[in-house]
């Protein structure tokens, strides 16, 4: 691949559209719910399995769960986008806060870092 090309690539892929938002973790066994932020939802499922699939992840109900009913019991689900565009950095994890804490409420879900 020449140069050009590949520098193309490279921007392409920092200047994509990065969907942020709330997504959610089900245990279909229990049927529990854990909410979460995600500021890339596209890559969130996986690096939440990879700990869980450790067993390091930091949500000690998520990661007990996991424990007792397996892999195969849990989805990963996007709740919400938010259009992200024109906020400031600040804007956007106000917005995302008071958003988990809307589905919170809504759901009895609780929340876990990422």
């Amino acid at each position: 691949m020449d140069k050009s090309r590949r520098r193309q690539i490279v921007k392409d892929y920092k200047e994509r559209e990065v969907a942020r938002g709330i997504f959610a973790v089900r245990c279909l066994a229990s049927g529990e719910v854990w909410l979460g932020v995600g500021r890339s939802l596209d890559n969130m499922r996986n690096g939440i399995w990879f700990t869980l699939r450790l067993g390091t992840h930091p949500c000690v109900t998520l990661q007990a769960a996991w424990n007792a009913h397996g892999e195969e019991s849990f989805v990963y689900e996007v709740v919400e986008e938010v259009d992200a565009k024109d906020m400031t950095p600040w804007m956007l994890q106000s917005l995302l806060k008071e958003r988990l804490q809307h589905w919170q409420a809504e759901w009895g879900a609780e929340a876990i870092r990422t």
